[in-house]
């Protein structure tokens, strides 16, 4: 296993411990609504350590963040909604869909190309988005009119 990886899993174990049974009290009550103010105060503490130009305050913020991430992530899977490989595994097919100049065969020539490209892709996808939705309400609808 690389470092990395070691230092991933044992985040990981420390925020399953702070949930378990025997774990922190105060993080056994938290929810993902409860923990929104958490989450919001350490990106702006990252944005201020930003501003700062400081790295090893930035370094500290950044590692509090990805803790928020982490643990948010948990509470999800604690409820069988989803996990954190899926989220992992989430942004990781958007950033190959969105970056097509270096995970496929597209070509751009300029930074507003790019910025373009960028665009139309994150249209397309909010537009897949809305007809998924759609197609859910439909579906919905139809249901309630045959009970």
């Amino acid at each position: 296993m690389t470092p990395i990886a070691e230092k991933f899993l044992a985040l990981l174990e420390i925020t399953n411990r702070l949930r378990a049974p025997d774990g922190c009290p105060w993080d056994q009550k938290q929810t993902p609504q409860s923990f929104k103010h958490y989450l919001l105060e350490e990106t702006q503490e990252v944005l201020e350590a930003i501003d700062a130009d400081n790295p090893a305050h930035i370094c500290e913020e950044l590692g509090d963040l990805l803790f928020q991430i982490i643990f948010l992530s948990n509470l999800y899977q604690e409820k069988n909604l989803f996990t954190l490989a899926e989220v992992i595994d989430s942004i990781t097919t958007k950033m190959i869909r969105r970056h097509p100049h270096v995970f496929g065969e597209a070509t751009v020539a300029s930074e507003q190309e790019l910025r373009q490209q960028w665009q139309r892709i994150k249209n397309q996808e909010n537009a897949e988005k809305l007809q998924a939705k759609e197609g859910r309400s439909t579906t919905l609808a139809s249901e309630n009119l045959t009970l």
